[in-house]
């Protein structure tokens, strides 16, 4: 149905609060406060995020559509991952004339995420 529950909408806003949180935690504790010439944090976070929603998905059979799975995939994992943060950490990359690292960091976030992803839909189908 085209109906949405309160409850799993505060959830997921909720959830993605939490994982905007645990984003800046993770790339914080990724760079140990130095000066990253490349995004190392933002790229670990993409990376387990998407084995994290490759695993969720994998799971589908017990998670398909349930209120759970929204909370956690679109709520905790939505505000984890940022693909906005990779494309302007590229952009500004490229712009100081790091073209080399700009494009390393988009592709290799590309790369490992879907290969992530792919981990983690095959590691969750085997349950």
């Amino acid at each position: 149905g085209g109906r949405v529950n309160g409850w799993v909408l505060i959830g997921a806003a909720l959830a993605g609060g939490a994982g905007a949180g645990l984003r800046y935690l993770v790339d914080v504790l990724v760079i140990g406060g130095r000066s990253a010439r490349f995004p190392l944090g933002i790229l670990v976070v993409n990376v387990t995020g998407s084995f994290a929603l490759g695993l969720l998905t994998g799971l589908g059979a017990a998670l398909a559509g349930t209120e759970l799975a929204w909370v956690l995939g679109v709520g905790l994992l939505g505000g984890y991952t940022t693909f906005s943060t990779v494309s302007v950490e590229s952009a500004l990359l490229m712009r100081a004339g790091e073209a080399r690292r700009g494009w390393m960091n988009a592709l290799v976030t590309l790369v490992l995420g879907v290969a992530a992803a792919a981990a983690g839909v095959a590691l969750g189908s085997a349950f």
